[in-house]
């Protein structure tokens, strides 16, 4: 679901006009972003929880070389699933009821789909007459395989040696 798709979906579900919708979600999202970069978490009770956490300095180990090294401090963006949302997401009968054509949204009248692949380049009646090739029970030639490397081309491929 795509944010067009979560506009109206809310926007069928809450009977309410989907520029209210889409500037409502826009107001959402810009006012936890700024609140969480600020430093402060933002729950939404049942949903999620949204936080920056500040990752401090350490040592680490190469694990191709195992010398130790040096990992900078960092910062991250989480979020956290509550409760709610992980109790609707394991067990569906739980999550709250959607009013008829919200999601799924309900099909529209859409033209008939047009023909893929070589049908939709030729009428049907040529299609089936062009073909040139006879039937051979589904044996198919297959491309020779390439000719082995020369050792010497093998050794060029590897830097010279």
């Amino acid at each position: 679901m795509n944010r067009r798709e979560l506009v109206k979906a809310v926007a069928a579900q809450t009977d309410m006009d989907m520029r209210q919708v889409d500037e409502t979600l826009r107001g959402l999202t810009d006012v936890v972003t700024a609140v969480v970069s600020k430093g402060e978490p933002v729950a939404i009770s049942g949903f999620a929880k949204f936080a920056k956490v500040e990752r401090p300095a350490r040592m680490g180990r190469n694990p191709a070389t195992g010398e130790s090294i040096k990992i900078k401090a960092s910062k991250k963006a989480r979020i956290t699933a509550l409760k709610g949302f992980k109790d609707a997401v394991m067990t569906p009968s739980q999550a709250p009821k959607l009013a008829r054509g919200v999601w799924p949204p309900a099909p529209t009248a859409a033209p008939a789909a047009p023909a893929r692949g070589r049908a939709a380049a030729k009428p049907a009646a040529r299609a089936t007459a062009s073909r040139t090739r006879p039937a051979t029970g589904g044996a198919r030639k297959t491309a020779a395989k390439p000719a082995a490397r020369t050792t010497r081309a093998k050794a060029s491929a590897r830097g010279g040696r």
